[in-house]
């Protein structure tokens, strides 16, 4: 029986996911909302994963996770403006754990 994803993921914040406005480093606003979307898309691979079941559905789900793992690490210069904040980021890497820990418990139930 899948759970609820609110019960076993810290609450996302809807507001760090509006598309920000464009300012005067190039490219930075499309960046933010970029990796937004792929939060989204996340979240949306675990909870098909948490209805289905199949391993194909959870490893969809594991490589978009690690895929907005890789996202959230400090860019370096010039390129940090192209990253959500520290307060986001931290708080997305947080959430990327929970889901890592939630796609283990899946796997574990797939057998």
């Amino acid at each position: 029986m899948p759970l609820a994803i609110d019960s076993t993921l810290p609450a996302a914040n809807p507001k760090a996911r509006q598309t920000p406005t464009i300012n005067s480093t190039f490219g930075s606003a499309y960046s933010i909302a970029e990796i937004n979307a792929y939060i989204a898309i996340r979240d949306q691979l675990l909870a098909e994963a948490e209805q289905l079941h199949t391993n194909a559905k959870i490893a969809s789900t594991a490589l978009a996770n690690d895929f907005v793992e890789g996202c959230l690490k400090p860019a370096r210069a010039p390129y940090e403006a192209q990253c959500l904040s520290e307060s986001d980021a931290a708080r997305e890497r947080k959430r990327c754990a929970a889901v890592r820990d939630r796609i283990a418990h899946l796997r574990e139930n797939v057998s």
